[in-house]
């Protein structure tokens, strides 16, 4: 199913498709009742650019790994990566809703480029040369500096369960006030770590629904979480998630649990794509995804690692998924 196909077709099929589509937008809009007109402008922008245009539906390129973890590590799986146009290109190429990166790379692409992809400018982000069980990034771009290329929204990373978070917590406050004040929304990365997490813990179902509860109550209007597995960290909720019989067997009864904990799937919460697997792997991990009421998913790695055909046949496949559940 191609929605750009559909939203532009001629007749009555058309009239209908477009009707649903603008149906579906004021519903999610009205989620956010209260915040600027800007602000929601804004969001949808982001809900009717690209092949999803008008569902409800967002597949965001993200592309921060080469702050995060190195140009080689990011990169050289695909060469062409280290051109910061290429992530621009196969974002628009792919219909992708939006494209995510840090100052740098927006710099280098966002005058070339201007509105034909919303940009959303990473405002925090780390790096991996020094490790540390209770991270918190440093701040790397301003809200004036979205405005200034051209962005649709902020992104801001936080570390539930760092030792820092309530740096980060105070951090993202204050930026996500200055951003809506200039009619920006904010997508909130909510990635649990800290001394006191285990690594399984970090994706536990229980500490991931607990993430995007953090994120929600901290003004996102978008959030961005990682898929979460069956474990329970923990031992009170273990308690609970026992005694009420939450179901969290299968991934779409996680998905649909952490979008059930985001005031009960009144915000707009969407998956990473996170590590790199074959193209069925991830396939089927999108259409759990989809079946549990995902609302989409941010796809970096699995996409830019791919040479420009594979990676832009990839993202229309996730869309069509998201485009059809």
């Amino acid at each position: 199913m191609t929605v750009v196909a559909a939203a532009t077709s001629t007749g009555a099929h058309a009239s209908g498709a477009t009707n649903l589509a603008t149906e579906r937008t004021r519903q999610i809009l009205s989620w956010y009742n209260g915040q600027p007109p800007g602000v929601l402008a804004n969001l949808y922008r982001l809900l009717h650019h690209g092949r999803l245009a008008g569902t409800g539906k967002l597949v965001i390129l993200p592309v921060d790994p080469g702050f995060e973890h190195g140009p080689a590590r990011s990169f050289a799986p695909n060469p062409p990566g280290y051109d910061p146009r290429y992530h621009v290109e196969l974002a628009i190429a792919s219909g992708c809703n939006a494209y995510a990166a840090p100052l740098g790379f927006l710099e280098a692409v966002a005058a070339d480029y201007a509105g034909q992809v919303p940009l959303i400018l990473k405002l925090n982000n780390n790096d991996s040369l020094t490790k540390s069980s209770d991270p918190c990034s440093a701040i790397t771009g301003s809200v004036g500096d979205a405005l200034r290329l051209g962005c649709t929204a902020i992104g801001f990373t936080i570390y539930p369960g760092s030792a820092y978070k309530n740096d980060m917590m105070e951090q993202i406050r204050d930026l996500s006030e200055e951003a809506r004040s200039v009619g920006l929304p904010t997508v909130m990365w909510s990635y649990p770590r800290g001394a006191g997490l285990s690594k399984e813990g970090e994706t536990a179902i229980d500490v991931v629904a607990y993430a995007a509860q953090v994120a929600c109550q901290l003004g996102a209007h978008i959030v961005k979480v990682k898929p979460p597995t069956a474990h329970v960290e923990q031992v009170e909720a273990r308690k609970v998630y026992e005694k009420y019989e939450i179901p969290i067997a299968t991934l779409a009864d996680r998905i649909r649990h952490v979008v059930q904990s985001s005031f009960n799937g009144r915000r707009i919460v969407i998956f990473s794509g996170g590590e790199a697997k074959s193209d069925a792997a991830i396939l089927e991990e999108i259409r759990e995804l989809a079946r549990g009421g995902a609302f989409g998913s941010i796809v970096g790695r699995n996409a830019f690692q791919r040479d420009r055909a594979t990676a832009i046949a990839l993202l229309q496949e996730i869309m069509d998924i998201y485009a059809a559940a």
